[in-house]
C-alpha cells in the first residue's frame, strides 16, 4: 500500500498529523505521505522523536488522522516507548479518528494486540504491503467503574423517647405487681399423697411383687398361690428322677428328711427307699438312707 492509498482509507477530511522520521524523510517517503495529504485537508508535520522524547505533545481530539511513516529500523527501537506514544495517539484523535501504520516490519508481531490494549479497534491488516489501520472509538472500550456503592439515604423515622424504649424492653413491668406461688395453693395441695395400690386382678399378668406392708391383696394372693402351687423334687439316687409334687408334700419331706438320723424302723424297711416301705411309712418320698445319716433332698426347681 502506498501513501496515496492510505490516505484515501482516511474516514474523515478533516485535520491530519503526519509523523515521519530521519530516515523516510532522507528517502522521500515522509515528503511523498505530507503532498498526498495536503491535496484535501490541514496537515500537521512531525518528527517522531519529538513524542518520544517530550519535547511536545498531542493536544486531545486535534486530528480526525494520524499517519505515521517510519523504517523498519525505527519500528523495532521504538518498541520499548510504544505503549506511551500509543496513548498520546489516542488522546490526540477525535472519536472515529484513525491511525494509519505505513512502512511496519515483521519483526514486529505484537503491535495489533498493544494497540488493542491501549484502547484501539483494528480496521484492517495487510501484512503483505506493511501497513495497519486502527479506529478510536467513540466511548473507550473499558469503563471505569466506581468501587464504593451510591450511597442510599436512609428512612426518616420518628425518634422514641428513651423511657418508651427502656420500659419495652424491660422484663418486669414496674406496673405489674408480684405473684406469690405460695397463695396460690390449697390445703389439700399441701397434703402429701398417701402411696395405695389399686386393688389386684388376678385375671390379669402381674409385673411386680408385692411390696412391704401390702393393702391390695397381693400379698395374701402370692402367699395362697404359694401353698397351693407345686414343686420339682429331685431324687438323689442314682437312677433317681424328677417329681412334681405340692407344697404341702414338700414341707412333709423337709420335716421327714431333718427327723431321718434319728429314725428307728419297726420293720427295718424305712431306709431302703420306697419300695420297701409301706403306705404309712413317715419316711416315703425320701431318697434311701443309712441309720443315723442326715438326708438332703434337692428342690432344684423354681415353683410351678
Amino acid at each position: 500500500m502506498d501513501a496515496g492509498s492510505s490516505t484515501s482509507a482516511s474516514s474523515s477530511k478533516g485535520p491530519a498529523l503526519a509523523i515521519g522520521s530521519l530516515l523516510t524523510a532522507g528517502d522521500g517517503k515522509y515528503q511523498t505521505l505530507i503532498s498526498e495529504l495536503e491535496a484535501n485537508r490541514q496537515v500537521d508535520r512531525l518528527l517522531l522523536d519529538r513524542l518520544v522524547d517530550g519535547a511536545t505533545t498531542l493536544s486531545p481530539d486535534s486530528y480526525s488522522s494520524v499517519h505515521v511513516t517510519l523504517a523498519p529500523s525505527d519500528y523495532e527501537t521504538l518498541t520499548p516507548h510504544l505503549s506511551s506514544l500509543l496513548s498520546q495517539f489516542l488522546t490526540g484523535l477525535t472519536p472515529l479518528g484513525t491511525l494509519h501504520l505505513l512502512n511496519l516490519s515483521t519483526t514486529i508481531q505484537s503491535l495489533p494486540t498493544e494497540l488493542t490494549l491501549a484502547g484501539f479497534q483494528v480496521l484492517s491488516t495487510l501484512p503483505e504491503e506493511g501497513s495497519l489501520i486502527v479506529q478510536k472509538p467513540v466511548h473507550p472500550l473499558t469503563t471505569t467503574l466506581p468501587l464504593k456503592p451510591a450511597s442510599v439515604p436512609l428512612l426518616n423515622r420518628k425518634k422514641t423517647d428513651p423511657a418508651t424504649k427502656k420500659a419495652l424492653w424491660t422484663l418486669h413491668a414496674p406496673a405489674t405487681p408480684k405473684i406469690d406461688a405460695e397463695a396460690l395453693l390449697t390445703a389439700a395441695d399441701k397434703v402429701r399423697p398417701v402411696p395405695t395400690c389399686e386393688p389386684v386382678d388376678p385375671t390379669k399378668p402381674r409385673r411386680k411383687k408385692a411390696c412391704k406392708n401390702c393393702s391390695c391383696g397381693l400379698a395374701e394372693l402370692e402367699e395362697e398361690e404359694r401353698k397351693s402351687g407345686k414343686v420339682i423334687f429331685l431324687d438323689g439316687t442314682i437312677d433317681g428322677e424328677a417329681k412334681e409334687i405340692t407344697q404341702a408334700e414338700r414341707d412333709r419331706l423337709i420335716q421327714a428328711a431333718k427327723a431321718a438320723p434319728k429314725a428307728t424302723s419297726s420293720c427295718g424297711s424305712c431306709f431302703l427307699g420306697d419300695a420297701f416301705r409301706c403306705a404309712g411309712c413317715p419316711y416315703r418320698g425320701l431318697p434311701a438312707f443309712k441309720p443315723g445319716e442326715k438326708v438332703e433332698i434337692d428342690f432344684g426347681m423354681d415353683d410351678i
